[in-house]
């Protein structure tokens, strides 16, 4: 049974929280709200995200701010933020957007149907990962006890097959971003994407009976 991952949505407006928990509530995961930036970092700390949705335009500390914070913190700096904005102030601010560290840059309104296939492949690379290392740190416990390793080529089998599904999304996710207008965007997600699975894979292959 996998489990939920959770995904945080940051924004000050209770009627934009409660469309994106409309929106992504098809991908039947925890959805986690947070009303200011402040509200964002204390959740942060105690429990563990696969996406982040941060609304730029906040009073107080605004989405860069907070996203700043997030990245100091060696606890939250992998996780993807996808910043939210009713404003566009042409390539500059899309630029300071993705400098903070944001995987992607998406102007209201957005396609619904768009924003839910993005979060649904950080969610799926999240699931995966936290997987792989589970079944890592169980191989990593019966060896240092002397036990036979439990893994079997069955259930690595299984993880390959759910790591190439992955792929696959990834791969029609970048072609997707790849014909879009925002080519900057693209790039980052692209990249951040093959970051995840090129380590996925190798964390996988590692586990191989026969694996240096």
């Amino acid at each position: 049974m996998v489990q939920k991952a959770k995904i945080l949505l940051v924004d000050d407006r209770p009627e934009n929280l409660l469309a994106l928990e409309a929106i992504l509530s098809a991908l039947d995961q925890t959805l986690v709200r947070a009303s200011s930036g402040e509200e964002a970092l204390k959740a942060l700390l105690t429990d563990d995200f696969a996406v982040i949705l941060l609304d730029v335009q906040m009073p107080g500390m605004d989405g860069f701010e907070t996203a700043a914070h997030i990245k100091r913190r060696e606890r939250t700096r992998d996780i993807p933020i996808i910043f939210l904005t009713a404003i566009n102030h042409g390539p500059h601010h899309t630029f300071r957007g993705y400098a903070a560290g944001a995987v992607d840059y998406i102007s209201k309104p957005f396609d619904p149907w768009v924003l839910r296939a993005k979060v649904s492949v950080f969610v799926d690379l999240y699931q995966k990962n936290t997987q792989l290392k589970e079944q890592a740190a169980l191989l990593r416990l019966q060896l240092e006890t002397g036990e036979e390793p439990a893994i079997g080529g069955a259930l690595l089998g299984e993880l390959s097959a759910r790591l190439a599904a992955v792929e696959e999304q990834a791969e029609a996710l970048t072609k997707q971003l790849d014909s879009s207008t925002d080519s900057a965007g693209a790039a980052a997600t692209a990249a951040h994407l093959e970051r995840k699975l090129v380590g996925l894979r190798r964390a996988l292959d590692a586990l191989r009976p026969g694996a240096n």
